[in-house]
């Protein structure tokens, strides 16, 4: 799937959003991709997920034991990609802050871990989840997403293969260009402001 494919994903579910966002980072950005809403559809979770398997090297893909992703935003594409690598898929969730393995999931020791993601916008999520992965006695040998925001910047401290990278420009708080800061921020994410 090719970049374009990709994006034509986006837009025909309505998933790349234009306005004043605050992203789940705290920073702000006139772009919003709601992931959510391209994953909705079964068939075209299931096409993304085939994609991103595609974009691992194959030594990696038949390494790979389970795949772990962080809830909420993760959960689809993981339970996806389990499907695409046909090993089982669980979640890491925060109950209180921290992100743990619950609902009966448990990693064996020696299980080789991909830990995926929807969006990587700092990267700091997937670094809280590869770390409950490892406290858990997995063993994340690689991430992925569908979305890298990072600008290439996210050092997740193992190999990444996002499906697509997306540099929208994103702004800390004081450093709003005019048309943004004229606007209110909307924020459709998840995950409550840091």
């Amino acid at each position: 799937m090719q970049e374009e494919d990709v994006l034509a994903e986006f837009r025909a579910s309505k998933a790349l959003l234009e306005g004043h966002f605050l992203l789940s980072s705290g920073r702000h950005s006139a772009h919003y991709l709601q992931c959510a809403r391209v994953l909705m559809d079964p068939m075209r979770a299931s096409r993304l997920a085939a994609a991103i398997a595609a974009t691992l090297p194959r030594e990696l893909r038949k390494d790979i034991t389970r795949v772990v992703s962080p809830a909420m935003g993760g959960v689809i594409i993981g339970h996806e990609m389990g499907r695409a690598l046909g090993v089982e898929a669980m979640f890491v969730e925060r109950p209180t802050g921290t992100f743990e393995l619950r609902r009966g999931f448990a990693l064996e020791p020696g299980d080789k871990v991909l830990m995926v993601e929807d969006v990587v916008t700092t990267g700091l999520s997937s670094r809280e989840a590869i770390k409950a992965i490892e406290e858990a006695g997995g063993e994340v040998i690689a991430a992925a997403a569908l979305v890298d925001r990072s600008m290439g910047n996210a050092d997740l401290g193992v190999p990444f293969y996002p499906l697509i990278a997306l540099n929208f420009p994103t702004y800390a708080e004081d450093e709003l260009p005019p048309e943004l800061a004229a606007t209110p921020a909307v924020k459709p994410g998840s995950r409550a402001k840091p």
